[in-house]
């Protein structure tokens, strides 16, 4: 994937994603920060593990954890496929709180070429409706206050069908100014989650980040090209840019010769005869 890959050149990386699960590498960092999430201030704590070049950061909060992991056979987004959780908008603020925080409180040394915290002189690359609350608390909380003033967002579309529409009422979960409103602005012509007026996260991260992104050349004129095809932010897509980059294969992780998740392994000799086998089993 993108990370490693840019490790690999040499940059300092860092992901910073909810700890869904007791992953067996990452271990306690100790350190913890208050957020105000909603009308609560809610504490997170950071968990680290060092991969393949990479500072893997987990963001603990039961909102997480505990709503994921063990026998309630929960999904990450709801507690059955199609069905949200009711509070996602406070769980991926959560997530969005606590990424700008991570670079700058966390004393990682598990790079031999790097050590200390990252600073502020970084890019973020935000993912999807989930994230896009990131380039807005960026604005409106650190560099308002002249923190993060280097600092630039990516914001990489993989699914334009899902952009995080909530009713604008909710705009003041969000605790961001009012100035932001217009980015959030969105009407169109369902009856969820309410009908009329809402509030439209992916719309936000598009104008509000340096750079749009998406995961191939066609793609991106794709999201561009109709109202259909752009599921209603074409025109926002049009105004801002959306530059298409291959999505990249991380051929370590899925190396069909080594996959431990498959019972046929094989390469490029093999895979005319091993492919039939394996959908088979499907």
């Amino acid at each position: 994937g993108l990370p490693p890959a840019m490790a690999a050149y040499g940059h300092r990386v860092m992901t910073v994603s909810p700890r869904y699960d007791q992953y067996k590498d990452a271990w306690d960092t100790g350190v913890t920060v208050e957020l105000q999430v909603g009308d609560k201030i809610e504490t997170v704590r950071f968990f680290h593990c060092f991969k393949r070049g990479v500072d893997r950061v987990f963001v603990d909060h039961p909102l997480f954890l505990e709503r994921v992991w063990g026998k309630t056979a929960s999904k990450i987004y709801g507690p059955v496929t199609g069905e949200d959780y009711k509070d996602n908008q406070l769980r991926f603020s959560l997530l969005c709180l606590a990424a700008p925080e991570a670079p700058r409180v966390l004393n990682l040394n598990s790079n031999k070429y790097f050590s200390g915290p990252y600073g502020e002189d970084i890019i973020f690359v935000a993912n999807d409706w989930h994230t896009a609350l990131l380039p807005c608390y960026l604005k409106a909380r650190y560099q308002s206050k002249g923190i993060y003033m280097s600092a630039k967002v990516a914001f990489c579309i993989h699914n334009i069908a899902y952009q995080g529409r909530f009713s604008f009422a909710d705009f003041s979960l969000l605790n961001l100014p009012d100035s932001f409103k217009s980015s959030f602005d969105f009407i169109d012509g369902y009856d969820k989650p309410i009908k009329g007026r809402k509030i439209n996260w992916m719309k936000a991260g598009m104008l509000e980040s340096n750079i749009v992104l998406t995961v191939s050349p066609y793609y991106a004129k794709e999201l561009v090209s109709s109202n259909d095809k752009g599921v209603e932010l074409d025109n926002i897509g049009r105004k801002v840019g959306v530059l298409g980059i291959v999505n990249g294969m991380d051929v370590q992780e899925w190396n069909p010769f080594t996959d431990k998740y498959t019972d046929v392994k094989y390469d490029a000799t093999a895979v005319v005869d091993a492919k039939p086998i394996l959908k088979e089993a499907l």
